[in-house]
């Protein structure tokens, strides 16, 4: 059987276990047999509907707090992208019989993102197994008394779970905020670049899991010459931070010293070595001559920079790149290429969370890009940035840290 002839609705209302899909405003698309039948609501009962008026908080009960922990869990999945299992939980339903009563009922659910090609949430499903007979199971006379002291652990070690859970996502919260002051005062202002002011946005990502890692730099060079370079560390936190915030000084060092972009980056590929994190770490860096109007530059395993020309084609500067930081065992030589450049052309370096999607080939983001940059080709510096900022980054969160440099030629 093709994909083709599959009755993929069938098979969802087939599925074993209460399953519905939300959209990401958290009102019901459908719904399963088995999550109709064990809800004791109709499909028209639910379809169109937000999830909490279907299914609100037990009133005047301090102890419930099963719409607020799901309500928690489904937010966490539209705003990251990714599944988030939940502890046991006590969720009381009102009786559709009897008004006013409500019936004590424990669940265990799972949510999960369905997402649009660009990784945005398009629904969430919303999976959920009712234990309530497994906690108040009877085996027998002989287990009556033992019966509710399993449901009290139970219940209190799923509330310790839920507890600990808690207590680890703030902490996760606290660390984000510390890493993203300290990325923000690692990071240099435009100003130091000399006469030729560049534009440059960093966004940190929306989950503290995959944040400051990305760094972009400004060095102004003798003879009226510019160095700009991007980078990204593979890490999150503090410690990607600080990684981050060695291989942007060692490669601005590099950059004063060396006689061209590639040395620039043998000679950080070789310190690499010596810095635990650095390891598979991409960077770029371009040096532009405003007296020969050429821009020469070199990749360590980077999306390569964009060169947006007055007549509104790009061109992407891909003829020197090598693998990242620390990827070869021994030290190689790494490649350079140049290009021309006219009055009025602007030159884009990035870092690849403003251009790559799960389960989208990088050529696709390339080709997004492109065309935002064709768009917006008349922009000023600041306003194409904010531009392709709006244009490019996910509508629902940032999966990942983009750093953006933008230099008119």
């Amino acid at each position: 059987m093709t994909g083709a002839e599959i009755d993929f609705r069938g098979v969802f209302h087939a599925l074993p276990g209460m399953v519905a899909l939300l959209t990401p405003e958290l009102i019901f698309v459908d719904a399963n047999e088995d999550y109709l039948s064990n809800s004791g609501r109709s499909r028209e009962q639910l379809v169109g509907r937000y999830l909490f008026d279907v299914f609100p908080d037990r009133p005047g009960d301090p102890a419930s707090t099963g719409m607020r922990n799901l309500a928690a869990s489904l937010r966490r999945v539209v705003e990251s992208g990714e599944r988030d299992a939940m502890a046991l939980q006590r969720y009381d339903v009102q009786s559709l019989d009897r008004p006013g009563v409500w019936e004590e009922r424990y669940w265990s659910p799972v949510n999960a993102p369905v997402l649009h090609e660009d990784g945005t949430v398009a629904l969430v499903v919303h999976r959920v197994e009712e234990v309530t007979e497994f906690i108040r199971a009877r085996g027998g006379l002989d287990q009556d008394e033992r019966s509710p002291v399993l449901e009290a652990d139970l219940f209190t070690r799923a509330r310790e779970l839920q507890e600990l859970n808690e207590r680890l996502r703030r902490a996760h919260a606290r660390e984000r905020e510390v890493a993203v002051a300290l990325q923000d005062a690692l990071l240099p202002s435009p100003d130091q670049s000399g006469p030729h002011r560049a534009a440059v946005r960093y966004r940190p990502a929306t989950s503290s899991l995959n944040v400051c890692g990305d760094w972009y730099d400004l060095v102004a060079l003798n003879g009226g010459r510019m160095a700009v370079a991007v980078g990204d560390v593979v890490g999150h936190g503090l410690s990607a931070a600080c990684v981050m915030g060695q291989l942007r000084s060692a490669l601005s060092a590099a950059s004063r010293a060396a006689e061209g972009p590639a040395r620039a980056l043998e000679v950080l590929g070789l310190y690499a070595r010596s810095v635990e994190g650095a390891e598979s770490t991409t960077a770029v860096t371009a040096w532009i001559d405003w007296e020969t109007h050429t821009i020469r530059y070199s990749s360590a395993g980077h999306p390569p920079p964009a060169l947006l020309r007055g007549d509104g084609s790009v061109e992407f500067l891909d003829g020197a790149t090598d693998p990242p930081l620390g990827a070869r065992p021994e030290h190689v030589d790494r490649p350079e290429a140049a290009t021309d450049f006219s009055a009025g052309d602007t030159l884009v370096l990035y870092t690849d969370g403003l251009i790559e999607r799960r389960r989208e080939d990088i050529d696709v983001g390339l080709g997004r890009l492109a065309a935002a940059l064709t768009h917006h080709r008349r922009a000023e510096p600041e306003a194409l940035a904010d531009a392709l900022l709006t244009d490019l980054l996910p509508p629902g969160g940032i999966t990942d840290d983009t750093a953006l440099v933008i230099l008119p030629l």
